[in-house]
């Protein structure tokens, strides 16, 4: 099989493939940037996935399912988008959110390649701040009283599972999504991480963590295991060279602002409106 993606380890959708993707042993390409095809009909929006060199796919269970594992019920699909909640505060402070991104880059081992990504990866972290700083000025959400209540009905699927995972002896959809979920809450940590990390209740996700993370130990986007037990090394962060080309990304975009920013609605406008949270990922 012959998958190439398109997405950064941020997404939770992003994740949710890989960890399939890696679970199940398929190689796979991954990119950064945008291919152009893919750039021209969705801007930045993530994951695109194809498999045997056939059209790119955006939605991501659907990809997960074609992949191998079975497909998730429309209302276990929303239970898992309701753990989203909190990922407004991720651009709360700005210096966090961009170096969390450049040290995030591309590392191959190519300089002129890692250096072109990296200073593209600007653009999609721009892009994603000022979408989620869109997106609540807009909707304006509110934070519950706590962040765990999002996670209680995951909470009470594992208690009631007669297997260490959500969907049985092995992993299935659910543990990838909600697992992806938890990386990109990890990512840049954000009010859940505390209540996943600290809520009574939540007793259950933490040890299905702790198991996820053994399973995954040799997953190289693994945020998580920095603030679960056991931890795990964080992802390789891209050297000082590579952040400084991301943040000169970043300063010519501030200067172009007049001109990117319209540019960057535009493709808000263009994306696939259907079940996600946020427009920007599937």
């Amino acid at each position: 099989m012959n998958v190439k993606v398109y997405g950064f380890n941020h997404s939770p959708w992003v994740q949710a493939v890989l960890l399939t993707l890696h679970d199940k042993k398929i190689e796979h390409t991954l990119y950064i940037s945008p291919p152009l095809e893919i750039f021209k009909k969705w801007g930045v929006y993530m994951p695109a996935v194809s498999i045997n060199d056939e059209a790119w796919e955006t939605e991501s269970s659907e990809i997960m399912a074609k992949i191998g594992l079975k497909p998730i019920s429309t209302n276990d699909l929303k239970a898992i988008q309701d753990t989203w909640l909190g990922v407004q505060h991720r651009p709360n402070n700005p210096m966090r959110f961009f170096t969390a991104f450049s040290k995030a880059g591309d590392t191959s081992s190519s300089l002129m390649l890692r250096s072109a990504n990296n200073f593209i990866l600007s653009f999609i972290a721009c892009y994603m701040f000022l979408l989620i700083n869109f997106v609540k000025l807009k909707l304006k959400p509110k934070d519950p009283k706590s962040f765990g209540d999002q996670f209680i009905c995951w909470e009470e699927k594992l208690k009631t599972s007669k297997e260490k995972f959500i969907d049985g002896e092995e992993p299935g959809i659910r543990d990838m999504l909600l697992f992806g979920v938890i990386q990109c809450h990890s990512s840049i940590p954000v009010p859940p991480l505390f209540s996943l990390e600290n809520d009574e209740r939540l007793t259950g996700i933490r040890n299905w963590i702790g198991i996820m993370q053994k399973r995954f130990e040799d997953y190289p986007h693994l945020y998580s295991g920095k603030f679960f037990e056991p931890n795990k090394p964080h992802p390789k962060s891209t050297d000082i060279f590579q952040q400084l080309i991301f943040f000169l990304g970043v300063f010519l975009i501030l200067l172009a602002a007049p001109v990117i920013i319209p540019f960057m609605i535009f493709l808000m406008r263009r994306v696939p409106r259907k079940s996600q949270s946020f427009p920007s990922s599937n």
